[in-house]
């Protein structure tokens, strides 16, 4: 499969540069023979007289266009009797009929309304930036489409207030940690937000895997085509989610991909590459540090050593120094994109098609790499009297996951004795018999084991819309999804010693997931003087149904029949595991907007699952958003006239939470190995019921001197109450847990801050800066009984969810030179009664500083992320044959060198306590951008319509005081997330 796919790389690259050669000559050739075509100069200006930058000149009913320099200078080519069309951001369109002449200057005129253009994907309904009620943050494909990840998700951080992205791991594939508004439920898969594409709602729960992706799973929305995206719309409060119901708890990502234009055609190719690797290292002991705190501790001690317990200091080489990071992680991952589209249309039909290329390799030891192909269709008709509307779109991909499976690549490889013997021998086996000297095992044990995952998605929409009357609509969504997971972990015998006489092994591991949905909708608007109403009322009917199989194959008779099934010795642990989902729901909005001021948004939904008993099955969930745009008042005209725009608005509701186990309510049965048995495997439950969401938000929004400054305040506050969790119920009982409902309510609030600013804009530059900045607080305000519950050790009332239990650190022992906690109740041991400090694990405040920058046909745009939060270090026992940070050289911070049991319990005690705490906050680069767009008296003889050459890095540059790998781990020293990439391309347009 592998080999296939980089044959498809290098056929997926010639194709293109074909494509573009011919297509490039062939227009070329047609620009050069039209007849009666002029050159046509000119200057752009507004009405203050001043050149406008960026303005963009099309010659109508075709793909041609140029846009102006930063003199508000342009020059095109067109038919003597063609019309020219200007058009520019926040002013309004202008048509210039050409009529033979060679220079035509144009001024436009400021359209004050031009906020209320920029169009907001609500779900089920489209409003604008200047109209909306609720809180939705919005990314456009400008801001993502070039950055080298493979799931969008990834592309968001950053660059939302409210909205947390934490990358799941440095592998490719890995799924993320998408958190809006922090954390809402007690279980962490009722913390998933909904993600739907082109209206269809998509699975968010990660695919289980058996390679190092290890519990983070797969993310789902791995097989979109980044490129391929038109914006990314994240609903947060009520007035925005309500309408989603039950799904909408934990808020709701939409994701529009991009359509076909509206006359021609035209092509759209682009292409990088580039590098990544791990930007940081460990101070660790070098060999001579190593083997003198090695030495001390044995003195310490009071221990003679021997060859079972001092095999470094007597058995190994005292000169060899490896340097393990280098070797586990020290590599360099390549990545590639190709990206191709074709796209056209008529004034009633238009289409898009596409497919990209996405490769991607790891920093690990090994032949590890990622590698996906989608394709995408999009189709837009419209009928003569445009009462018809229909709408198809198509995402599909397929991806290959070549990663180590049962490998354990982390810090208990980069921890090991500087002078440890060689992992491989001279003919490249793995190095048994060195190791064995000192009762160890070769640390890469499973290093010829793979695990392959294939996967394909399909992601289908057909959208009807027909206008039955006057403001009466017809509105019908109907989407099909498919997901197919296949996973072949091979465990060969040479993986590991010979002494263990391991058999060839494999592991399967198959998924399928089929979704549909329909959503019949009537639409209804009207108007009456200054009173507009719209008004929506539908239903959606959905099913989710899959299938899980999982079995293991063994004894092979060698290496290369592992997979075949056939030739097997044994197949056993076969299981097969079938879910099925149905939801059904009605939904309906009311928008209110008077004078173009005052809006009222209604929205309402009565939803049912099949999560829940006969008599839970249904529940209702509405919302209210308001908001009053006071700069139309003509108090604040007259006398705030610096005010261009000004907004409050506020909002209140209810979304609801089923996710959880399918069928959980009934009891379960498994057959037993023997024949005509059976046993339970759940507990019934039919009386637990949905969990709740109310939101509260209040906010305020600004426009200052004609809108060159934006500001933005929210405040919200979140409650989710009647708790859905496994509640543990005693061994006695024959089952661990039983789906119940606890009385238990969680509280998110904070504020948002969003600013953005126009802050040069002359004739020779100018620059563009917006700030987005989260302050959350997450707390448990009430759950009745918790001392007598199961997680009376786990959580605290009038604190985060996402805590530690921490003893207090007393200090070093005088005597002992141990650390030393408290022990609270004097009973001479340490347990959970002791665990007295409580440390907040969730960030304190997050954000990130967008600049975009433009000179002449040059571009630079940046985004810096920052993050103040806490985070923890373990790598400081000095004594143990492992390595540890070389700071424990310090002697006044850290207890005496020592591997006894009771130097072990004092560091296990006080890594349980706030000495390991520290500030883990940072400011990262996160994005930079550098481009640069050939002139159009270059791009005109090729017969190009565009041309823009780019180089593109991430996480170039981190500024942290946290001493572990990375501060987007802060809580596992060794571990790392996030790599600086360094990527450099070509986009073209034909």
């Amino acid at each position: 499969m592998k080999n296939n796919y980089s044959r498809l790389k290098w056929v997926a690259l010639i194709i293109i540069g074909g494509i573009l050669f011919f297509l490039s000559k062939a227009a070329h050739a047609a620009t050069t023979t039209l007849p009666f075509q002029q050159e046509i100069s000119g200057i752009v200006q507004d009405q203050n007289g001043l050149p406008i930058p960026g303005v963009s000149i099309i010659v109508k009913n075709t793909t041609r266009g140029v846009v102006t320099n930063l003199d508000g200078e342009y020059s095109i080519t067109a038919a003597a009797n063609s019309t020219l069309v200007f058009s520019y951001i926040g002013s309004k369109k202008q048509e210039m009929a050409v009529d033979g002449r060679t220079e035509i200057n144009v001024q436009l005129e400021e359209d004050i309304a031009a906020l209320g253009e920029v169009k907001i994907n609500a779900g089920y309904y489209t409003t604008t930036e200047r109209e909306s009620t609720g809180n939705i943050s919005k990314v456009t494909a400008e801001e993502i489409e070039l950055q080298p990840v493979v799931s969008p998700i990834q592309a968001l951080q950053g660059r939302m207030a409210g909205v947390e992205i934490i990358p799941g791991g440095s592998n490719p594939g890995t799924a993320s940690t998408i958190r809006i508004r922090g954390i809402n439920s007690l279980r962490e898969e009722g913390n998933f937000p909904l993600y739907i594409i082109d209206g269809v709602p998509i699975n968010s729960t990660p695919i289980e895997t058996n390679s190092i992706i290890g519990n983070a799973g797969l993310d789902p929305l791995n097989n979109i085509n980044v490129s391929n995206i038109k914006s990314i719309e994240v609903l947060k409060d009520a007035d925005a989610t309500a309408i989603y119901g039950s799904r909408g708890a934990n808020g709701v990502v939409l994701i529009t991909t991009k359509t076909g234009q509206h006359t021609g055609t035209g092509l759209e190719a682009s292409i990088y590459t580039g590098v990544a690797r791990v930007p940081n290292r460990l101070d660790l002991l070098n060999t001579p540090e190593y083997l003198s705190v090695r030495r001390r501790a044995f003195e310490n001690d009071g221990v003679e050593p021997n060859e079972r317990n001092a095999y470094d200091l007597l058995l190994w080489d005292q000169n060899s120094n490896t340097d393990w990071q280098e070797f586990l992680f020290g590599g360099t991952s390549e990545t590639t994109n190709a990206n191709l589209v074709f796209s056209g249309g008529s004034d009633n039909t238009t289409f898009r098609v596409g497919g990209s290329y996405f490769s991607q390799g790891t920093v690990y030891p090994g032949d590890y790499d990622y590698e996906k192909v989608t394709g995408n269709l999009n189709i837009n008709h419209t009928s003569e009297d445009g009462k018809l509307n229909i709408n198809a779109s198509l995402n599909y991909g397929v991806d290959v996951n070549n990663l180590v499976g049962n490998l354990n690549l982390n810090s208990a490889i980069l921890t090991l004795p500087p002078n440890g013997p060689e992992i491989f021998d001279s003919d490249g086996t793995l190095n048994w018999e060195d190791w064995a000297l000192a009762g160890l095992s070769n640390p890469l044990e499973g290093y010829y084991n793979t695990s392959t995952t294939q996967t394909n998605n399909l992601i289908s929409n057909l959208g009807l819309n027909y206008e039955l009357l006057e403001g009466l609509k017809f509105r019908a969504n109907l989407g099909y999804t498919y997901y197919n997971s296949e996973e072949l972990w091979k465990l060969p015998s040479r993986s590991y010693s010979p002494d263990a006489n391991f058999p060839n092994n494999s592991i399967h591991l198959d998924s399928n997931l089929k979704s549909w949905v329909v959503e019949p909708q009537l639409i209804y608007n009207f108007k009456y003087g200054k009173l507009d109403v719209e008004s929506i009322i539908g239903t959606t009917f959905q099913e989710n149904s899959g299938t899980r199989t999982n079995f293991q194959g063994s004894g092979y008779a060698s290496e290369a029949l592992i997979g075949n099934i056939a030739a097997a010795e044994s197949i056993t642990n076969g299981r097969i595991d079938r879910t099925q989902y149905r939801y059904s729901a009605i939904f309906s909005r009311i928008g209110i907007n008077w004078d173009k001021k005052y809006f009222l948004n209604f929205t309402g939904r009565r939803d049912g699952s099949s999560r829940f008993g006969p008599n839970n099955r249904f529940a209702n969930f509405g919302a209210i958003g308001t908001a009053w745009i006071f700069s139309e008042e003509s108090f604040i005209k007259e006398n705030l006239s610096f005010i261009s725009f000004g907004k409050f608005r506020g909002s209140y509701g209810t979304t609801g939470n089923d996710q959880i186990g399918d069928f959980g309510y009934l009891d379960a049965y498994e057959a037993t190995v023997g024949p005509g048995g059976l046993y339970p495997t759940n507990l019934a439950n039919p009386d637990y019921s949905w969990e709740v969401n109310k939101k509260l938000e209040f906010a305020i929004e600004l426009g200052l001197i004609q809108d060159r400054i934006r500001f933005g305040l929210s405040r919200y506050q979140n409650r989710s109450s009647n708790q859905l969790v496994g509640y543990s119920l005693p061994y006695i009982t024959g089952f661990t847990s039983v789906q119940a409902n606890l009385p238990a309510t969680i509280q998110n609030s904070g504020w948002e801050l969003e600013v953005s600013s126009q802050l040069i804009n002359n004739n020779n530059f100018s620059w563009q800066t917006s700030l987005n900045i989260s302050f959350p607080k997450n707390e448990l305000v009430s759950y009745p009984g918790i001392e007598q519950s199961s997680y009376a050790n786990t959580y605290r009332v009038g604190h985060p969810v996402n805590i530690s239990l921490l003893y207090d650190y007393t200090g070093l022992d005088p005597e002992t030179g141990l650390y030393t906690v408290r022990d609270v109740n004097e009973d001479g041991s340490f347990d959970y009664r002791d665990r007295i400090v409580v440390l907040d694990r969730n960030r304190e405040f997050f954000g990130g500083i967008n600049n975009n920058l433009a000179y002449k046909d040059f571009s630079l745009q940046f985004l810096w992320e920052f993050v103040k939060q806490n985070g923890r270090r373990s790598l400081f026992n000095a004594g143990p044959s492992r390595n540890t940070t070389n700071d424990v050289l310090d002697r006044n911070a850290y207890q005496r060198f020592s591997q006894s049991g009771l130097a072990t319990n004092a560091f296990n005690n006080v890594l349980n306590s706030l000495f390991p705490v520290q500030d883990a906050s940072f400011l990262r680069l996160k994005t930079i951008s550098l481009n640069y767009n050939l002139p159009t008296s270059i791009t005109e003889k090729t017969g190009l319509q565009s041309c823009r050459l780019f180089l593109h890095g991430q996480n170039l540059i981190t500024i942290t005081p946290y001493d572990g790998l990375d501060p987007d781990q802060p809580f596992s020293e060794g571990a790392f997330n996030s790599l600086r990439t360094v990527t450099a391309g070509l986009q073209v347009n034909l």
